[in-house]
C-alpha cells in the first residue's frame, strides 16, 4: 500500500531543497531502513515514530523497520499551466497521481534569488498555484459533462448519478472556489476517482529565513492564517537549515538543532503532518526478528489491517490478538498484558486503533 505527496510550487520557492534534504536525510537512514530512489523525483522516506523504540526495547528486537512515504518532487509551476505554459501539462499529470499535496510557499526575501512574480508574497503565490488546478480541475469536468448529459436525458442511471457528482463541483470551480469545499457528503471515495486536484489535502510548508526557522515571520504568519481559515495545515521550516543538517551525523543533529530552539527537524514534522494530511495511521507487530510499524487508514478494520503484511493474513483472517500501545508499554509487553487481561481477541468488525500491537491468527 503506496501513499505519496507531492511537493508543488513556484519556481525558485526552495521546493528541490526541501525535496534534495528529505531523499539525503533518507538515504543516511539506508543503513537501518528501507528506503529506494524510485526515480530521480520520487523519495521514500522513513516516517519518524518514537514509539519503535520502546516497543524493540521491550521486545528485545533485533531490528526495527518503520512505515515509510514517498515525496515526489514535481516541476516548478507557472501562471497559465492550467494552458500548457512552462511545464504545465507535465506538472498537472503528475500532481493528479499523487495522494495529498505539501505546497512550498517563499517566506523569505533574498536580492539574490529572483522571484516569478517580482515580489514575496505567500498568500498570492498560494492562490496563483490554487487558481491554475482550479482552472484545469474544470476544463477536466466540462469535457466529462459533455459525455455525461445526453446519456443522463435518455435515463442512464450511472449518467445521472455522475452528473449529480459532477455539478455542485463544477458550481464550486466556476465560483472560485476548489472542489474540496463541495463534495457531497458520503461521495468522497467517487469524488477521488475523478482525479480532481482540488479535492487533495493540501498541507502549506512556509520555507523561512534561518532566523525564524523556530518562530516563523510576518509571511508566514499569513499563510498560518490563511491555512486555518481554509481548515487547512501549514508547517514552518527553513529549506536551507535542512539542507544543512542532512548532512550531519545523527549525533550531533539534537544540539545543532537545539541551538537553533528547535525540538525536531522541519522534514520530521512535514513527514508526520504529511502522514495525518493522508487520514493514515500506525499499528505495530513485535518480536524478536523485528519490530515493525505498518500503515493503514483510519478506519480499517482488522482484515484489512492484516492484509497489508500478506493477502493471505486477510483471505484466511481469524483474529487479532490485540494490546493498545500504551498498555504493552505499561505492562512490560505480551506477558504482562496477557497476565493483566490486557489482551484482547479481536474479530473481523474490529476497527484498529493508532498504536495497536497486534498478532494475527489466520488459516489459508
Amino acid at each position: 500500500m503506496g501513499f505519496n505527496c507531492g511537493i508543488v510550487g513556484l519556481p525558485n520557492v526552495g521546493k528541490s531543497t526541501l525535496f534534495n534534504a528529505l531523499t539525503q536525510t533518507a538515504a543516511a537512514q539506508a543503513a537501518n531502513y528501507p528506503f529506494c530512489t524510485i526515480e530521480p523525483n520520487v523519495g521514500r522516506v522513513a516516517v519518524p515514530d518514537p514509539r519503535l523504540d520502546v516497543l524493540a526495547k521491550i521486545g528485545k528486537s533485533a531490528k526495527i523497520i518503520p512505515t515509510s512515504l514517498e515525496f515526489v518532487d514535481i516541476a516548478g509551476l507557472v501562471r497559465g499551466a492550467s494552458k500548457g505554459e512552462g511545464l504545465g501539462n507535465q506538472f498537472l499529470a503528475n500532481i493528479r497521481e499523487v495522494d495529498a499535496i505539501i505546497h512550498v510557499l517563499r517566506c523569505f526575501e533574498d536580492g539574490d534569488i529572483t522571484h516569478v512574480e517580482g515580489s514575496v508574497d505567500p498568500v498570492r503565490d498560494a492562490e496563483t498555484v490554487e487558481t491554475e488546478l482550479m482552472l484545469a480541475d474544470l476544463d477536466s469536468l466540462e469535457k466529462r459533462a459533455l459525455g455525461l448529459v445526453k446519456r443522463a436525458r435518455g435515463g442512464d442511471k450511472e449518467a445521472v448519478a455522475q452528473m449529480a457528482l459532477i455539478e455542485p463541483l463544477k458550481a464550486a470551480l466556476e465560483a472560485g472556489k476548489p472542489a474540496r469545499t463541495a463534495v457531497p457528503k458520503g461521495e468522497e471515495t467517487a469524488a477521488a476517482r475523478l482525479q480532481l486536484m482540488t479535492t487533495k489535502p493540501v498541507l502549506y510548508v512556509c520555507n523561512v529565513e534561518e532566523a525564524s526557522a523556530a518562530t516563523g515571520n510576518a509571511h508566514s504568519a499569513r499563510v498560518q492564517a490563511m491555512a486555518a481559515a481554509q481548515g487547512a495545515k501549514a508547517v514552518i521550516v527553513s529549506a536551507a537549515i535542512e539542507a544543512e543538517i542532512s548532512q550531519m551525523p545523527d549525533a550531533d543533529r539534537g544540539d545543532f538543532l537545539a541551538s537553533l530552539g528547535l525540538e525536531d527537524s522541519g522534514l520530521d514534522r512535514i513527514i508526520r503532518a504529511g502522514y495525518e494530511l493522508l487520514g493514515l495511521i500506525t499499528y505495530f507487530t513485535v518480536g524478536p526478528k523485528e519490530t515493525r510499524a505498518w500503515t493503514i487508514t483510519k478506519g480499517t478494520k482488522a482484515p484489512g489491517a492484516a492484509g497489508v503484511i500478506h493477502g493471505d493474513f486477510e483471505r484466511g483472517f481469524i483474529a487479532a490478538e490485540t494490546i493498545a500501545y500504551d498498555d504493552y508499554v505499561a505492562l512490560g509487553g505480551e506477558a504482562g498484558a496477557k497476565d493483566a487481561g490486557k489482551m484482547r481477541v479481536e474479530g473481523k468488525e474490529y476497527v484498529v486503533k493508532d498504536g495497536d500491537v497486534l498478532l494475527f491468527r489466520f488459516n489459508v
